[in-house]
C-alpha cells in the first residue's frame, strides 16, 4: 500500500478540498451550532452567579465545579459513544443538559445558597455534549489514512479556538445587555437544537463497537499508553489557557486598564488561530511525534517568559508567541490519535484529550487565582510555565510510548485483514 507519510509529504491538501469531502458540511454546520455553547458555559455561569451573589469567589467556585465535572465525565460519554453510536448518546445528553442548566439558572435567580448552585453545576458540567470529539471521530472515520487528516485536525483546532473567542463575547453581551441569565439560556438552547440536528446526521457517524471484530470486549482508549502521555501534554495546554485567563485579567487591572484584558487575550487567541490555519496548509516532512515535541518545546519556552512582562505591549507580544506555539502541539496531538488508538475507541480518546484541557484549565484557574491574590499577576503566570515544563519532561521521557509498537499492536489487536492493513500503516508512520 502507499505510505501515508509519503502521500502526505508529496501532497498539499487544502481546506477547500477538505470541505468538499462528501457529507462533511452536513455534520459541520449543526456541529458548530452545538459547539459554540462550549465557549459560553463557564463565563455565563460566572457572570450570573456573580450578579446574584455579589461575589467573584463564589462565581469562580461554581465555574470550576462545572469544568471539573465536565472533564471527569467526558471520557465516560466518549466510551458510551464508541459502544453505542453518537446519536444514541447525544439525544438524551442534550435533554439532560438543557434541564440541568435551567435548574442552575432558576436556583441562582431565586437566591439559593452557593452550595446548592454548585450542586446544580455538577450535572450541568457532566452533561456538556461532547460534539467536538464526535466531529473529530467523524473526520477520522471518513479520512482514515488520508493526507487530509492533519488538515481536518487543524480545521477543528481553529474551530475550537473560534468558539472560545466568539462564545465568551456573545455570552458577555447577552448577560450585560439583556439579562444576567440570557447567556445560559442561549447556551442551553443552542446545545439542545444544535445537538438534535447533529444527531440527526446518522449517515456520517461512525458505527458503535460494543465488541471487537473477534467478539472480545472493546478495550478502553485509556489502556493505550500513547494516549496517557498525550493526556499529560493536554493538561499542560489547559493550564496555559486557565493561567493566562486569570493572570491577564489581573495584569490589566494592575496596569490601571481592566478593559485591555479582552484585547490581550484576543491577541493570544489570534496567534493560536493563525498557527492553526498554517498547520493545516503545510505539507509536513517530519513525523507527528517530532512535531509534537518541537511544538511543546516552543510552548514551554514562550510560556516561561510570561512572568517577565512589565508592559501591555510586551505581554501582548509574548502572548502572541504562546498562541503560535499552542496550535502545533494541540493539532498534532489530535492527529496522532488515528495512529495510536483503534477506530472503535477514538471518540473516547478525543474526549480524554478534551477533558484534559478542561481539567488543566480549571485547576490552573484556581491555583493562578490564589497566587495572583496573594502575590500579584506575575506569580499567576508561573502556573502555565510550571505546567508546560512538567508536561515537556514527561513527553521527552516517555516519547517512545507515542510510537506504535512493533507490528502495530497498539492500533489493532485483531488479525483481520483490516488489522493487518492498520499495522502496515503504523510501520509507515514509525519511519518518520
Amino acid at each position: 500500500m502507499t505510505s501515508a507519510v509519503t502521500t502526505e509529504s508529496s501532497a498539499r491538501p487544502g481546506y477547500g478540498q477538505l470541505l468538499r469531502t462528501p457529507g462533511a458540511l452536513g455534520f459541520l454546520l449543526p456541529g458548530f451550532a452545538a459547539r459554540l455553547p462550549f465557549g459560553m458555559l463557564t463565563i455565563s455561569i460566572l457572570l450570573l452567579v456573580q450578579h446574584t451573589t455579589g461575589s467573584y469567589a463564589n462565581a469562580g467556585i461554581v465555574s470550576a465545579v462545572t469544568g471539573i465535572s465536565m472533564a471527569l465525565c467526558a471520557p465516560l460519554m466518549g466510551n458510551l459513544t464508541d459502544k453505542h453510536g453518537q446519536s444514541a448518546v447525544l439525544l438524551p445528553v442534550v435533554l439532560v443538559h438543557a434541564a440541568a442548566v435551567s435548574a442552575l439558572v432558576a436556583l441562582a435567580l431565586l437566591g439559593a445558597p452557593v452550595l446548592a448552585i454548585a450542586a446544580a453545576a455538577i450535572p450541568a458540567g457532566a452533561s456538556v455534549p461532547q460534539v467536538g470529539p464526535m466531529v473529530r471521530a467523524r473526520w477520522a472515520a471518513k479520512l482514515e489514512g488520508s493526507p487530509l487528516l492533519p488538515t481536518a485536525a487543524a480545521f477543528e483546532s481553529v474551530t475550537d479556538e473560534f468558539t472560545f473567542v466568539v462564545g465568551p463575547v456573545l455570552a458577555t453581551a447577552l448577560c450585560t445587555g439583556l439579562h444576567p441569565s440570557a447567556g445560559l439560556i442561549t447556551e442551553a438552547t443552542l446545545s439542545l437544537l444544535g445537538g438534535l440536528l447533529f444527531a440527526a446526521q446518522r449517515a456520517t457517524q461512525p458505527k458503535g463497537h460494543a465488541q471487537t471484530a473477534t467478539g472480545g470486549e472493546r478495550a478502553s482508549a485509556l489502556s493505550f499508553p500513547g494516549l496517557r502521555v498525550l493526556i499529560v501534554a493536554f493538561l499542560g495546554i489547559g493550564a496555559v489557557f486557565g493561567g493566562m485567563q486569570v493572570s491577564m485579567a489581573a495584569f490589566s487591572s494592575e496596569m490601571g486598564n481592566p478593559g485591555a484584558n479582552g484585547l490581550l487575550y484576543g491577541v493570544f487567541a489570534a496567534g493560536n488561530m493563525l498557527a492553526g490555519i498554517a498547520c493545516g496548509a503545510i505539507a509536513w516532512k517530519i513525523g507527528p511525534r517530532r512535531r509534537l515535541l518541537l511544538g511543546y518545546i516552543g510552548l514551554t519556552a514562550t510560556a516561561s517568559l510570561l512572568w517577565t512582562a512589565d508592559s501591555m505591549v510586551l505581554l501582548a507580544a509574548i502572548g502572541l508567541l504562546v498562541g503560535l506555539c499552542i496550535a502545533p502541539a494541540l493539532i498534532t496531538g489530535y492527529t496522532m490519535i488515528e495512529a495510536l488508538i483503534p477506530a472503535n475507541a477514538r471518540t473516547e480518546a478525543f474526549t480524554w484529550l478534551t477533558g484534559a484541557v478542561a481539567f488543566g484549565q480549571a485547576i490552573a484557574v484556581i491555583v493562578a487565582g490564589r497566587l495572583t491574590d496573594a502575590h500579584g499577576s506575575s506569580y499567576g503566570f508561573l502556573v502555565p510555565a510550571a505546567a508546560t515544563a512538567l508536561a515537556l519532561v514527561t513527553l521527552l521521557s516517555l516519547r517512545a510510548k507515542l510510537a506504535p509498537r512493533a507490528g502495530g499492536r497498539i492500533v489493532s489487536s485483531s488479525d483481520t485483514p483490516q488489522g493487518r492493513e492498520d499495522r502496515g500503516r503504523q510501520r509507515d508512520l514509525t519511519t518518520v
